[in-house]
């Protein structure tokens, strides 16, 4: 119940309360005059009556109303500024939240809480600047290890261990190179650094030639990638970044996967938008740990994610690029059974 509500009803009983203390009151009064004379207490009862019906009864039910309209004044300001903090999140810090301006204490309140975001926008900024200089720092010299392992590969004078050692090397440098990308990109993309410049898309091109890249990728593993029926959607989109959302959530349905397993793939029309989903037998995502799936980093299990290569960025990414297209991404998993990675994108057109 809210404040308004509860004080109303607190001042409703209240005068309800004094008015039956007016007529108890009153009735004692008129007994003891009855006592005395019998035809007055008579006449007495009788204005008590029309005095209580007639005017206590409209002044409880004016107060109520008044009560009502004056709590609903005074604590709208409470209102605004409840559902303007509701709407903050770490990328509109910098938005004020509205302000009375008569130096009431709402007002202090406001103020003390715009002064704490303008603190949590100007830290999230710093964090972003470092995070940003720190993998822009990083490329040169993980590009140059790269290039002089893959030099040292070609030595033909190297033995096999070193060799083995060279590769594994390798492996590492170009696995911290994707991280650097990723952060790099996410970095970016929260500080408005990456315009993307939307065009028609056909969706169901895009996921033909994903789906032929995924089983490449699936053929090694002895797993069968599966394509249901596509039919002709136009989106609105950058092809690039709908295409790496595509083979990021199919490496992702390929990776975490059970032996001789599979993903499906599938696309269709649901209203006024594209349905695209990407299933696959895996061993499925513990309900405890499905709403951080989308967190930086995170990687489930770690004893079963040590096993897959990967850095948990590839689902931050994609989050990223369906926000950016006016979509939405969600996962549904039954553990033990089979995970749905469900993307939907607003399309222009549809072709017969």
């Amino acid at each position: 119940m809210t404040i308004r509500a509860r004080v109303t009803w607190c001042n409703a009983a209240l005068l309800l309360c004094s008015l039956v203390l007016i007529a108890v009151l009153s009735l004692a009064e008129l007994h003891e005059r009855h006592e005395r004379r019998p035809r007055a207490a008579e006449r007495g009862m009788e204005e008590i009556i029309e005095i209580t019906f007639w005017i206590g009864v409209p002044a409880v039910l004016l107060s109520i109303g008044g009560g009502w309209w004056l709590m609903r004044k005074a604590l709208a300001p409470v209102t605004a500024l409840s559902r303007a903090a509701e709407r903050i999140n770490e990328f509109n810090l910098s938005q004020p939240l509205p302000r009375t301006g008569n130096g009431d204490e709402l007002d202090r309140l406001a103020e003390v809480l715009n002064g704490m975001t303008a603190r949590l926008d100007g830290s999230f900024a710093r964090v972003r600047e470092f995070t940003l200089h720190a993998s822009h720092e990083l490329k040169t010299p993980l590009t140059i290890l790269r290039g002089e392992t893959e030099t040292e590969l070609r030595d033909e004078s190297l033995s096999p261990a070193q060799r083995e050692r060279a590769a594994s090397r390798l492996d590492e440098l170009r696995r911290l190179s994707r991280i650097v990308d990723g952060l790099t990109l996410l970095t970016k993309a929260d500080a408005g650094l990456v315009p993307l410049e939307l065009a028609p898309v056909r969706l169901d091109d895009l996921a033909r030639d994903s789906f032929a890249d995924a089983q490449i990728l699936a053929e090694t593993l002895g797993l069968r990638v599966e394509c249901g029926e596509l039919p002709a959607v136009t989106v609105a989109g950058n092809a690039h970044r709908l295409r790496q959302l595509l083979l990021n959530i199919l490496d992702n349905a390929i990776k975490y996967n059970q032996p001789q397993g599979w993903v499906r793939l599938a696309l269709r029309r649901a209203g006024e938008t594209a349905e695209l989903t990407v299933a696959n037998s895996g061993p499925g995502i513990a309900p405890d740990i499905l709403p951080r799936v989308f967190d930086r980093f995170f990687r489930g299990d770690p004893a079963h994610s040590s096993a897959v290569e990967g850095c948990g960025l590839g689902l931050s990414i994609a989050q990223w690029i369906v926000t950016a297209h006016g979509g939405s991404i969600e996962i549904a998993s039954a553990p033990g059974k089979s995970t749905t990675v469900t993307v939907r994108l607003p399309f222009l057109m549809t072709t017969a």
